[in-house]
């Protein structure tokens, strides 16, 4: 992709984000407009800002010739003191539409973004598994938080600032041309050098601008997935490699951003110099205009003070050329992630699915990952009882988590049909359908708050603390929660790190017999536990699922055997099909890594 040059390559961009969130403004339609209003009007009276000093210099100061030219009607005092409180009035009201022009903005920017930071963040909850397998955590909350909280800055501090003067330069250069348009063409004289120059740099602040806020995603993902890791860094004694990587990651970026305030720098110091250049030219130009008589001294005036406020805007162009970069990258980084479109979503005709029964088929149902290479799973076919626990086991990569994910329709098949008491689970709503499935991790996900938040988190309603207590007492749970200093309103740390891992799968428990399902997903619930925890954990497991259709995915095969049924999957078929003492008397592939696993028990 080409990059784009200076600011006149940047607002293209910048116009195509804005434009992307120009629905989120629109109910704020009117106070944007208000803030126009006061713009304009600021704008005006910066015009007018010099102009009480020129009447005092034409009508009142002597001319060089030692003549007064006074207005007839008005002595000199009474036009000084008049032109004075002219002035303190147009100041005045300057600073009061600038105030509402930037309060405005301010308001609209801050409702807008604040909008979409909301919407991109249930937006990034809908986005297919297979988008967050591939993007980075980190990377995702610098773009949640850091580039949306860039574009609330960049329109107070940028935006604003450069349409202000861009609205003041063109009235500037408007009555300049008014008053005389030779002197006017030499006070401008400099812009076109200052025009290549900046266009020049403009492209390389650019560039530098985006990649550092490329770096500074990388910087927020390493440092998320290093602190997400910390147990296993520190107890692999790894604090000084991944501390390196980081430092180097940060050394560049330091290195990018000085760049980039050397040509900000190098920028500025130009303008100054042309600037200067138009301001002597004018001086010895204008100069030799009022002896001739052409224009007047308060013209010259005139003139100096818009010149001197027209290169203003254009020396802190470099300024507003990086920020408005910066809000370029953050920008496209936010929308991009808007534009990113769900896979799996409700079809316009979907219904609200009725209250299950808990039947589960599989119709030759195929899968695979983005739609090509090798199948996960391939033209599998059964059928689940309801009320039956069945036991999904086999090797890694078999298609076994892969089939429950069809179940919850975290994906759609490839080919075939999921059917849940004969309907098709694409023709009802992803909320009522997820309602009724109760779902059990291997690392369930725990949130800020009480023990008694979190076993009420997705039951879907109000929940009484007496239904809650039960939920744990079935879990095995209620036990460890009163052992703690505040019960039920102990307070849990990040990802639950202040519990053991069984401590959090009880909770989990809970959480699931809240949910009231008839069918639930048991996805390695015993996995990293020690015996006597995953013997707490199985047996609050089926109390759990009395009346249930129980999906059990385990690697644990004694687990399994205490299933109804068990399905063997082998490279995405279902290799065996069975009840678990069937499948120990057939002597195939199960029975035989039963017979392992039980050795290697006896073995260690």
């Amino acid at each position: 992709m080409s990059r784009k040059e200076s600011l006149t390559e940047i607002l293209p961009s910048l116009r195509q984000v804005f434009g992307r969130l120009a629905p989120y403004a629109r109910p704020h339609a009117a106070l944007l407009g208000g803030s126009v209003a006061a713009l304009l009007a600021a704008t005006a009276m910066k015009l007018l800002e010099p102009w009480p000093l020129k009447f005092i210099i034409d009508r009142v100061v002597p001319s060089a010739a030692g003549e007064a030219d006074i207005a007839a009607s008005l002595d000199p005092m009474t036009l000084l003191t008049l032109c004075a409180l002219g002035l303190l009035a147009v100041v005045a009201l300057k600073a009061l539409f600038q105030y509402v022009s930037t309060l405005g903005f301010a308001l609209v920017g801050n409702r807008v973004l604040t909008k979409v930071r909301a919407d991109l963040f249930r937006h990034l909850q809908i986005l297919p598994l297979g988008f967050h397998a591939r993007a980075r955590a980190g990377d995702l909350t610098m773009r949640l938080i850091g580039d949306v909280g860039m574009l609330k800055e960049t329109l107070v501090t940028a935006a604003l600032p450069l349409l202000a003067n861009v609205f003041v330069f063109a009235g500037m250069i408007g009555v300049m041309f008014w008053l005389d348009w030779r002197l006017a063409l030499v006070a401008l004289s400099p812009l076109p050098l200052l025009w290549l120059l900046s266009r020049r740099l403009g492209t390389r602040i650019r560039n530098v601008s985006r990649k550092q806020r490329k770096r500074q995603g990388e910087l927020a993902a390493t440092s998320a997935e290093t602190m997400a890791g910390i147990r296993s860094v520190q107890a692999l004694g790894l604090e000084d490699e991944v501390s390196t990587q980081f430092e180097g990651a940060n050394d560049k970026d330091m290195r990018e951003g000085v760049k980039g305030k050397r040509l900000a720098a190098g920028l500025e110091r130009s303008v100054d110099l042309l600037s200067g250049l138009g301001l002597a030219l004018v001086l010895w130009y204008g100069t030799l205009q009022v002896l001739a008589g052409r224009i007047t001294p308060g013209d010259l005036l005139i003139f100096v003070t818009y010149l001197k406020q027209t290169f203003r805007p254009v020396r802190h162009y470099a300024k507003y050329t990086a920020r408005l970069a910066k809000a370029v990258a953050a920008g496209e980084r936010v929308v991009s992630l808007l534009d990113q479109s769900p896979t799996v979503t409700d079809r316009p005709d979907a219904k609200v699915a009725p209250r299950f029964d808990g039947r589960i088929a599989f119709e030759e149902v195929s899968f695979r990952y983005g739609g090509d290479g090798a199948p996960v799973l391939d033209r599998a076919g059964f059928v689940i009882e309801a009320g039956t626990t069945v036991a999904i086991t086999g090797p890694s990569g078999a298609g076994k988590s892969t089939l429950t994910s069809l179940v919850l329709r975290l994906y759609d098949p490839t080919a075939g049909r999921v059917l849940i008491d004969g309907t098709d689970i694409r023709t009802v709503t992803l909320r009522s359908l997820r309602a009724q499935i109760g779902l059990v991790p291997q690392d369930p996900l725990m949130i800020r708050g009480t023990i008694a938040e979190n076993i009420a988190l997705g039951s879907g309603r109000d929940v009484e603390r007496d239904e809650i207590e039960a939920a744990a007492r079935l879990a095995h749970a209620d036990s460890f929660i009163r052992a703690l200093p505040e019960g039920y309103d102990a307070e849990i740390a990040e990802r639950g790190s202040t519990l053991s891992a069984g401590q959090r799968q009880r909770i989990a428990i809970a959480r699931a017999a809240l949910r009231d399902s008839r069918i639930l997903i048991l996805d390695e619930p015993t996995a990293g536990l020690d015996r006597d925890s995953g013997a707490i954990v199985a047996d609050a497991l089926r109390q759990l699922a009395e009346g249930r259709t129980v999906l059990l995915v385990t690697h644990d095969l004694e687990l399994a055997a205490t299933a109804d049924r068990v399905l063997l999957l082998d490279g995405g078929r279902v290799a065996e099909d069975g009840a678990p003492a069937d499948l120990l008397r057939r002597g195939g592939r199960f029975a035989e890594m039963l017979r392992g696993a039980g050795a290697h028990a006896l073995a260690s």
